[in-house]
């Protein structure tokens, strides 16, 4: 094997590392599911590989952040999300969302700032028609025989 062919096999398998490694950066920067999914600015702190994303739903709030191997999730139910709070910088926000349990809120950093506020207007949205009282049931009632 002469030193050109040695060299272009090395550059052949380093340019195939890098271009896995892209990849995988970009495959798990993606929406972790379909609905509401707010992601992180890569330009901000903590989010140049792997941004953090935050889903909305009318059932709970989820934290998600991709790590090279596996994830890391923080769920919380609607109910028991106590407060929003949105901490606007120059030119991202982050979002504290807090519980009713105690346990450590949920901490986002480097949204945009129409995103914040998008999210903080959805769980306002959810919470208020989870704690809505439902509608009195006014058809007619039908005798029942016995």
């Amino acid at each position: 094997m002469t030193t050109t062919t040695a060299l272009v096999i090395a550059s052949v398998v380093a340019l195939l590392a890098v271009v896995l490694l892209v990849a995988i950066i970009v495959r798990k920067g993606k929406p972790f599911t379909t609905g509401d999914v707010f992601r992180a600015s890569r330009w901000s702190r903590g989010n140049r590989l792997f941004p953090t994303q935050v889903m909305v739903s009318p059932t709970s709030v989820v934290h998600y952040t991709p790590q090279w191997v596996g994830r890391l999730e923080h769920t919380i139910h609607i109910a028991h999300v106590a407060s929003v709070r949105i901490d606007t910088k120059l030119f991202f926000s982050d979002i504290f969302i807090e519980t009713s349990g105690g346990v450590s809120p949920i901490s986002c950093y480097g949204h945009h700032k129409k995103d914040a506020v998008r999210i903080k207007a959805l769980i306002d949205r959810y919470q208020s028609d989870y704690f809505r009282p439902a509608a009195p049931d006014t058809r007619p009632r039908v005798p029942t025989l016995g």
